[in-house]
């Protein structure tokens, strides 16, 4: 345990010794990357960087978000241009149905939920599969953006709050109850949409 933590440790300072020359563009270049293929340390370089500079955390938050949308471009590309079959290689058939399913249902939500959500969430299975089931090139883009911005927002919160290390705290709860968690935020969107729908339904039977 020791000896991990030791090269997350040196893991950790290589990423800020790169990013450092920057400036504040270090946050969109690292979840820009992280976004394509390179699984980065997202969540702890945008604390450290809101931690900082508690003044911008919104324009940190902007950053991180337009940056993963950008980055995760290149895996639309490759989605398109035939990530069908990487994509059922990697989940089951019956999970490969659901996803498309869900994607035939709302294709917005069905990719802004999965970018809300820290790891061990797999999003970048959803991306592909956003753009295997030919999902607007410029919807993909917004769908990213909006989740990435509700998740990386509330992250700055917590941390000008409880400070830096509470990313760790956060990270091992998602891991060790990642069900339990998704379960409940899948039945708090399910209530907000059902409100939303009862609403509208009694907005125009009274017009």
């Amino acid at each position: 345990m020791h000896t991990i933590k030791h090269i997350l440790s040196r893991y950790t300072a290589w990423i800020w010794a790169l990013l450092k020359p920057l400036g504040v563009w270090g946050v969109f270049v690292v979840t820009a990357m992280d976004g394509s293929f390179m699984g980065l340390p997202v969540d702890a370089v945008i604390a450290g960087y809101v931690y900082q500079d508690r003044a911008h955390f919104l324009l940190y938050v902007i950053l991180a978000s337009a940056g993963s949308a950008v980055g995760s471009s290149a895996l639309y590309v490759i989605g398109y241009k035939g990530g069908e079959v990487l994509l059922r290689d990697r989940i089951s058939p019956g999970r490969f149905e659901k996803i498309r399913a869900s994607f035939d249902r709302h294709e917005f939500w069905a990719l802004m939920f999965p970018a809300m959500l820290p790891p061990p969430t797999p999003f970048k299975l959803f991306v592909l599969a956003a753009a295997i089931f030919e999902m607007r090139y410029s919807h993909f883009l917004l769908a990213i953006f909006a989740g990435r911005f509700v998740r990386f927002l509330l992250l700055a919160l917590l941390t000008i709050r409880f400070g830096p290390q509470f990313v760790h705290f956060t990270v091992e709860l998602f891991r060790q109850h990642f069900h339990w968690i998704l379960v409940a935020v899948a039945v708090g969107l399910a209530i907000w949409l059902i409100i939303r729908q009862i609403r509208s339904k009694r907005g125009s039977a009274t017009i």
